[in-house]
């Protein structure tokens, strides 16, 4: 008899922004099946006696193969077990998601995807930034900011990023001096406001204000050990009026 499998989004870090569908996911579990962008108090909302798999990953350190990850879903799962694959962010925006849900359809697995709050909208907030704003932003575009992952058949234009999207949000900033070069020389304005959130929505939180022309140099002390998340446009201007979680108090 065949279980099923839940792909789960972990939302940002901050654990209090699962989903309740995430969280009950969580409760029931059986299996979880998790990355290195999962904060470790998830991992109390799982049943005792339940099998807990990291899978972690990290840049240019693979400690477990996506084929190995869609193997171990189907065999739980066919074990006849509750399987929570549980992913930092949103599985279908910028993870592994989408080659998971294809893996478990083609083997006849059922699942289920539950969305979690994706940092390129939580970060920018967390440091006090609309993606969007009224007569100020009205398009915004997600990019890797992870060359790995674009391949040939996926190229970033930049040329039309640069210049056609108000705000463009860059996930994953270990190329940010080569985007940020990438959209000068394809026009967007050098006193273009810059801001580098990294860790973001943890206690830890870390924000770098600067221009298209400053910001690699300003960033360069951000900590590397997990991904920021770099906003490109107009909006970061809002941050001196809007921001409140680096100002709030710590109680």
């Amino acid at each position: 008899m065949s279980g099923k499998v839940w792909l789960v989004g972990a939302g940002p870090g901050d654990p209090g922004l699962i989903t309740v569908r995430g969280h009950e996911a969580l409760r029931r579990a059986e299996v979880v099946v998790y990355d290195r962008l999962v904060a470790p108090e998830f991992l109390e909302i799982v049943p005792e006696g339940a099998e807990v798999i990291y899978v972690g990953d990290q840049p240019g350190l693979h400690s477990v193969s996506q084929d190995e990850v869609n193997t171990l879903l189907i065999a739980r799962a066919r074990e006849g077990r509750a399987v929570v694959r549980l992913t930092g962010g949103d599985p279908f925006v910028l993870g592994p998601g989408d080659e998971e849900a294809a893996a478990l359809r083609a083997a006849g697995v059922p699942f289920e995807v539950v969305n979690g709050v994706t940092s390129a909208i939580a970060a920018p907030a967390y440091a006090g930034i609309p993606i969007t704003q009224t007569g100020l932003a009205a398009t915004f575009a997600v990019v890797s900011g992870n060359e790995e992952r674009e391949g040939p058949g996926a190229p970033i234009d930049w040329a039309k990023l640069a210049t056609a999207v108000d705000t463009i949000i860059l996930m994953d900033v270990r190329n940010l001096a080569s985007v940020a070069a990438a959209m000068l020389q394809h026009g967007r304005a050098a006193d273009t406001p810059v801001a580098v959130v990294g860790w973001g929505t943890h206690a830890r939180q870390q924000t770098v204000v600067g221009n298209l022309a400053t910001i690699t140099e300003l960033s360069a002390g951000l900590p590397t050990d997990r991904p920021a998340v770099a906003v490109f446009g107009e909006v970061v201007r809002l941050r001196d009026r809007l921001r409140w979680y680096d100002d709030r108090p710590l109680f």
